[in-house]
């Protein structure tokens, strides 16, 4: 081949990697790990002491654990292969068999029976090409004793419609299935609901695709970890009907959210039950339904832009809620955490536009957690707020920025730290609808009462003034803590990053004097632990592989 041929056959590589589905990416990942076991050997990860295993993805690989929880690795033929005796691996393809012999290869026999009894053996023994989202035998058995006794009863007439809203007359592999899409079922033409996330997983109507993409002559199955029922009402409808909501219902017609409730999209709503208000003292419930504006931006906190089933999570991830801040949405094993918190009593309440999680506490955002504000503490938090919305990326070196309360600030840019002052900003933006928040690495301490800057400087900062951050006007490298020694004597500084407009100023209480002969003047310790045994400056060099670091501390 020539070499100008070379573009464009890597083009057309790079189009089919950068297309897989996150599914796809995870499978590949897995036959990559379980490559030393044979061909077409897949890594899964099974949690310890359960049936629950997961394709792995690099992140859950190294640390081993999915909701918190150890993993053991364990090892599969990747679908659509199986051992042959005496031989290493998966080096045989499975022979294509149609959809019912299919079922009972594959794990999903209570599936193949109850096909049996419905008398819909004929129809997925014939011609067609159909998908069936497959129960496996753990997910029948799952189900209440009562619902299942509904099912199978009645001339198997609930028992067949049951198992056509599992299926649709269409071939539907994991690359259509396609976050947020949805298929009209074999069932009245009900839909069924697919959300394909980016970590690998694929769910229908919130069921997880445990098995997916088992290749039949007619069609194909996707075994899924529970059994599945017909959506038919949207959000609004869910919680009109469900007594333990009726104070959620209450507040969102307050708030005039109602109509959000009943328009298309796909949405999550943490829903407090009755129990959940009623932990609020009735004085602030009622002020704070009688606010429009307040109670608004606490439901808005309650809800998510996306659909998250609970099943879609395997480790804490940050999301966007519709006020605008971020939610820390994870798991503990089979619990779901919303903060770190398992306060989820009931998940995957699935509605046409969205999915509700009934949680036992209302969730409080930042914003709501208010303290009293003194004449003083309101003068600092006036010279913390800026005239005009910013984001970070819209700072530059030299730039003034003016407070309300009548400051005016100077950026700084140290390579890729971004400075005010003498503090830096420290975590990305947060932008809500009317302001952006900067997080800073320090308060403005001069700025403080001294009652309230003592508190915040807790132990480290208030123990010991003769330890001096120096990186707070110089973030080049890590924050590191100072003492002078001058005849064997300590410097302490008093008073630390005193901008002025053109510098800046420590303070000590005593007159250094040169040295006549030049030997290590300087020991320093790590700033998070207040009290550990001081580095040498050879030392830090080691630690930090800087050179930089003796330029930043010759104060002679």
């Amino acid at each position: 081949m020539k070499s100008w041929l070379l573009v464009p056959v890597l083009a057309v590589v790079l189009a089919v990697c950068g297309a897989r589905s996150p599914y796809q990416t995870v499978l590949q990942h897995s036959r990559i790990r379980g490559r030393q076991q044979g061909p077409n050997v897949c890594a899964m990860q099974q949690i310890k002491g359960t049936n629950r295993k997961y394709f792995t993805n690099c992140k859950q690989w190294y640390h081993r654990k999915i909701c918190g929880k150890p993993t053991v690795i364990t090892y599969e033929c990747c679908p659509g292969y199986e051992k042959l005796p005496g031989e290493k691996g998966c080096p045989a393809a499975l022979p294509l068999v149609n959809i019912y012999g299919t079922l009972g290869a594959v794990g999903a026999s209570t599936t193949q029976m109850y096909s049996d009894r419905a008398r819909l053996r004929e129809e997925v023994e014939g011609p067609g090409s159909f998908t069936f989202f497959a129960p496996s035998n753990e997910a029948w058995a799952a189900l209440p004793a009562e619902i299942l006794d509904a099912l199978v009863s009645n001339v198997n007439i609930e028992l067949l419609n049951a198992l056509h809203y599992h299926m649709v007359n269409r071939r539907l592999t994991t690359e259509e299935l396609k976050h947020g899409s949805s298929f009209s079922s074999m069932y009245q033409d009900s839909h069924v609901h697919i959300h394909h996330y980016s970590n690998g997983i694929v769910t229908v109507n919130c069921a997880r695709l445990i098995k997916p993409d088992q290749h039949a002559t007619n069609g194909i199955v996707h075994v899924i970890d529970r059994v599945i029922t017909a959506v038919s009402s949207d959000m609004q409808s869910i919680i009109d009907v469900d007594d333990d909501l009726e104070t959620l219902r209450a507040a969102f017609a307050a708030a005039g959210l109602s109509t959000l409730l009943e328009s298309p999209g796909q949405y999550t709503i943490f829903a407090p039950t009755n129990d959940a208000f009623a932990k609020i003292p009735r004085e602030t419930l009622n002020r704070i339904l009688g606010d429009p504006v307040a109670l608004k931006d606490l439901l808005n906190y309650h809800m998510l832009k996306q659909l998250q089933c609970a099943e879609s999570i395997v480790s804490g991830t940050s999301v966007e809620t519709l006020q605008g801040t971020a939610l820390e949405v994870g798991c503990d094993g089979d619990q779901m955490t919303l903060n770190g918190n398992a306060v989820v009593t009931k998940k995957d309440q699935l509605g046409t536009n969205g999915v509700i999680h009934y949680i036992s506490q209302l969730l409080i955002p930042d914003s709501g957690t208010g303290v009293t504000m003194t004449p003083d503490l309101r003068a600092l938090m006036k010279n913390h707020l800026l005239k005009q919305q910013l984001s970070s990326k819209a700072l530059y070196d030299g730039q003034q920025l003016q407070t309300l309360g009548g400051l005016t600030l100077r950026v700084f840019v140290y390579r890729n730290n971004l400075c005010i002052e003498n503090t830096c900003i420290a975590a990305h933006d947060r932008t809500g609808r009317f302001a952006t928040m900067f997080t800073l690495d320090k308060p403005a301490g001069r700025a403080l009462p001294p009652a309230e800057l003592s508190r915040l400087l807790g132990e480290c900062g208030g123990s010991d003034p003769g330890l001096l951050r120096f990186s707070s006007s110089d973030p080049e490298s890590e924050p590191f803590w100072v003492r002078r020694k001058v005849d064997q004597l300590l410097v302490p500084v008093v008073d630390a990053d005193l901008m002025a407009t053109n510098g800046v100023v420590h303070a000590v209480n005593a007159i250094i004097r040169p040295l006549g002969k030049p030997r290590p003047l300087l020991r320093v310790s790590p700033a998070p632990s207040c009290g550990s045994d001081p580095l040498s400056l050879w030392q830090l060099r080691r630690r930090t592989g800087s050179r930089r670091t003796d330029r930043r501390l010759q104060l002679q």
